[in-house]
């Protein structure tokens, strides 16, 4: 295999002297940013896997609102009204089935891939409805419950990371909001068929639950026939040319070898990267500012996508690199939350050389994630890097030259890699909200939120209509559910434009205000007619607040903090985490009602929110606009830099 320098000199003499190529965007003088296709390039497909993927939310929505209305029937036919314990198991139950699911998964994910855990989601799904619809008694129901909600651990814990790694960066954000809306769409129809059910002489609430089963059989179709493998996992398998068809399909282009390649270097995340600061310019360019042109230049290598002269050259290569000059600034250590999250990110190689072991020089390569608006207009542009070794590499080039020829498999990682700083940190953070999300109350407030309504008197709006108490409380849940789709639409459309982070800091002081409305409602004693509006309108902003910001994020930030070999372990023990205390919450709030009143349950969730607002200030990152590569060497340079300055203190 021929050495370093020879590879570089025949590269050399087939450089083209323009465009010049980083990454996956070909820079000419219109060129600003990163894009994620090329002009003839579709992302329909990609929106429409994260819509196949997110119809598993869709489901568990339709659930949630269904057995929130139905376990008012379940109690009078099974004379729970004096057992409060049984009726919080009965709802907790699928919590607890999520729990054991999302523990066990994480170990063969890797082995087995998301698409096939999505279909067994469907599968359960399924099985659960009908054995709800033939329910007899409290324990075959819990037996169903607890089925279901195996597949919705499934669902909770994998979709969102399936989107992640299908979706174009640019897009992810909007695309990972997918289950969040859907699960939305789901309670408001199944509200709806609830509501038209309560107005029957006797509702059948093995109907509501039972009803599932339709909608799961064609979800199944769906992963089975139509969703593709996640390309990170094929290529985590080695399986490059799979990985690149999955990609070029997603991506609507035959270009995906950068995006490719964007994947290979995210594998594994360099524990010695860092930050530094370039200026920008195409190669043999002439600069007037004497300060740059004596700046010592070293010269960056890009991907080179069309490569005419690519087949006379000898070699078995399918990529090969061009090579811009890059004027060397200097070493950029502080800034990391400002210099890593705007601007196009592009990939690039420096060569260098080091000592090896044995104290000896040789060439080497290092890995550069660029990011600013460069090359534009043929001036120097400054551009932040991201600098690390390659995840794999040999002895004439990246990996990205040619990635069949490394064994890229994540199968022998281990436990201990989830303790390396940036590993480490993100856990802390996707753990710690996780945790803050259902704590704020959302899954007591969704699942009694009839409950709620009728006991501040909802029923009053609409006793002129001869509806019955309970029919008129669903009837405002299904509104109040039908208010959460254009809340959603307007995260879906800042996700990726005002980031993840600043929706947090935005809604969670509005999640404050609506429950300090209904603790108000509950003190005053307000007449029965305006203090029913206001507690109907308290929920409305709770809800429709929570699922712009506290409801989609968390797991739109768990999916993204993590690098490939330890992603599935990190996002099960971040949704094993949301189980937990979602069966705490579910379990504990009919006893916390009865005990200290709506008054108390909602001071402790306002405290809550409280703490969440300066856990997100102060340690959350934003990710929008980040390749998952960047993200996770990012998150590990920033770790490094908070260990070096406690050491300084």
């Amino acid at each position: 295999m021929a050495d370093l320098g020879a590879w570089k000199n025949k590269r050399q003499q087939y450089s083209p002297s323009s465009p010049i190529s980083l990454g996956s965007s070909v820079f000419s003088e219109s060129s600003l940013e990163l894009s994620t296709t090329t002009a003839d390039g579709s992302t329909a497909n990609a929106v429409l896997a994260a819509i196949v993927a997110s119809i598993g939310n869709l489901l568990q929505g339709w659930d949630n609102a269904a057995i929130a209305g139905a376990i008012m029937y379940i109690k009078n036919e099974f004379n729970l009204q004096n057992d409060p314990m049984m009726e919080g198991l009965i709802l907790a139950m699928s919590l607890i089935g999520a729990t054991i699911i999302t523990a066990l998964s994480g170990m063969i994910t890797n082995s087995i891939g998301k698409r096939p855990l999505l279909s067994v989601a469907a599968i359960l799904y399924s099985i659960s409805a009908l054995i709800m619809f033939q329910a007899s008694n409290e324990y075959t129901l819990l037996l169903a419950r607890l089925i279901y909600g195996f597949g919705s651990g499934l669902v909770v814990t994998y979709a969102p990371l399936y989107i992640s790694e299908t979706a174009p960066t640019n897009m992810r954000g909007l695309l990972n909001t997918l289950p969040q809306f859907n699960g939305s769409l789901g309670m408001l129809l199944s509200y709806i068929m609830v509501f038209l059910m309560s107005l029957t002489l006797n509702p059948n609430w093995r109907i509501m639950l039972g009803s599932l089963s339709i909608p799961s059989f064609v979800f199944l179709l769906l992963c089975i026939f139509y969703l593709p493998e996640s390309p990170v996992f094929l290529v985590s398998k080695g399986k490059i040319e799979e990985a690149k068809n999955v990609m070029k399909r997603l991506r609507g282009t035959n270009e995906v070898s950068s995006e490719i390649a964007f994947l290979i270097q995210g594998l594994t995340v360099d524990q010695d990267n860092y930050i530094e600061d370039y200026m920008i310019g195409h190669n043999n360019d002439e600069f007037d500012d004497q300060s740059i042109s004596n700046t010592e230049t070293t010269k960056l290598y890009g991907h080179e996508e069309d490569l005419e002269s690519q087949e006379d050259l000898d070699t078995d290569y399918e990529d090969d690199l061009g090579h811009p000059l890059l004027f060397h600034q200097g070493s950029y250590m502080e800034g990391i939350d400002d210099a890593c999250v705007n601007g196009g990110w592009h990939m690039a190689w420096k060569f260098v050389q080091r000592e090896n072991e044995f104290g000896q020089t040789q060439d080497d390569f290092q890995q550069i994630f660029l990011q600013g608006d460069i090359l534009q207009a043929g001036r120097v542009s400054h551009a932040t890097a991201l600098v690390s070794t390659p995840s794999f590499h040999h002895s004439i080039g990246p990996a990205m030259v040619h990635p069949s020829k490394f064994n890229l498999s994540t199968e022998g990682q281990s436990w201990s890699d989830l303790l390396q700083p940036g590993v480490k940190q993100g856990l802390i953070v996707g753990v710690t909200i996780q945790i803050l999300q259902q704590l704020a109350g959302i899954s007591g407030i969704l699942y009694y939120t009839p409950q709620i309504l009728e006991q501040a008197g909802a029923g009053i709006l609409l006793k002129w209509f001869n509806v019955s108490s309970s029919s008129s409380s669903i009837l405002t849940s299904a509104l109040t559910t039908f208010m959460m789709l254009p809340s959603i639409g307007i995260a879906m459309k800042c996700m990726d434009r005002y980031g993840r982070r600043s929706l947090l800091l935005y809604t969670i002081p509005m999640l404050i205000v609506s429950l300090i409305i209904l603790i108000v409602v509950n003190v005053m004693n307000l007449e029965a007619i305006f203090g029913a509006i206001l507690s109907t309108f308290g929920v409305i902003i709770y809800v429709c607040c929570f699922v712009m910001g506290f409801g989609p994020i968390p797991n739109v930030l768990c999916s993204e903090l993590f690098p490939p070999s330890c992603r599935n372990r990190c996002m099960s023990i971040c949704t094993l985490t949301f189980w937990i205390v979602s069966i705490i919450v579910t379990y504990a709030f009919p006893v916390m009602l009865s005990s200290i009143g709506l008054i108390g349950v909602c001071g402790i969730y306002a405290v809550v929110c409280i703490v969440s607002f300066i856990f997100v200030l102060i340690k959350v990152p934003e990710t929008k606009g980040m390749p998952l590569a960047v993200i996770a060497n990012s998150l590990a340079v920033g770790a490094r830099l908070s260990v070096k300055r406690n050491e300084n203190i």
